[in-house]
């Protein structure tokens, strides 16, 4: 595959990526958030693909399918039988109001190409353009967290930094090494399942997982 044939794919899944972490922020149904961020997954496993051939990067190949079978299968699994056993089925509630969350978006990804720019000056590596989509993934999930009111889309806006940092170290280094990313996809797992625990147990105290809810009845006692 021709360098700048592949550049040119890692950037459009690249934007693909980012398209999806704003509509994760715009998003206000739950089985959408899942949906979106199942979307995510599987860009980032395909763009960590390409890169492992052009690159020879042999160990990418396994990233990649690490992060289409826990991203885009079970994690996603795991989320949908956890809202659906909670019967969440309202629309999710935000802090700060979606045309707001939207600019706050756009700034960090101005701010993200503004900070990388030197970066990608003087990097000679395939994926140099796509750091900067990397980094504002991380932030946008970061502002996924602080703008969500319920425990389960706050989990997703970590899961999502989370594909932001993998993103923005496939970008710069070409991925971390192999037994790093294993162990780092087994915390993961495990944090799934821990927070799946803590969420029931959760809903059966205080019958809500909206953190502001949690937050009034810790303050009335």
């Amino acid at each position: 595959m021709n360098l700048s044939v592949a550049a040119n794919i890692n950037s459009f899944l690249a934007a693909l990526v980012l398209l999806t972490a704003f509509g994760m922020l715009v998003q206000r149904r739950m089985y959408g958030l899942i949906h979106l961020f199942a979307w995510q997954g599987l860009f980032l496993s395909v763009s960590t693909a390409i890169v492992g051939f052009v690159a020879g990067k042999h160990h990418l190949y396994i990233s990649s399918l690490l992060t289409l079978s826990l991203k885009v299968v079970l994690l996603p699994y795991i989320l949908h039988v956890l809202i659906h056993r909670l019967r969440i089925q309202k629309e999710v509630e935000t802090v700060v109001n979606v045309p707001l969350t939207m600019l706050i978006g756009i700034g960090l990804v101005i701010f993200s190409y503004h900070l990388t720019a030197p970066v990608r000056e003087l990097s000679t590596l395939v994926t140099r353009s796509t750091l900067a989509v990397a980094l504002a993934t991380v932030m946008i999930g970061l502002l996924m967290m602080i703008t969500r009111r319920h425990a389960v889309t706050q989990i997703i806006g970590f899961l999502a930094m989370e594909n932001g940092l993998f993103f923005a170290a496939t970008s710069a280094t070409y991925g971390m090494p192999l037994v790093v990313e294993l162990g780092v996809a087994l915390d993961i797992l495990i944090a799934a399942f821990i927070f799946g625990i803590f969420f029931f147990h959760i809903h059966t105290t205080f019958d809500s997982l909206d953190v502001e809810k949690m937050a009034r009845l810790k303050e009335s006692d």
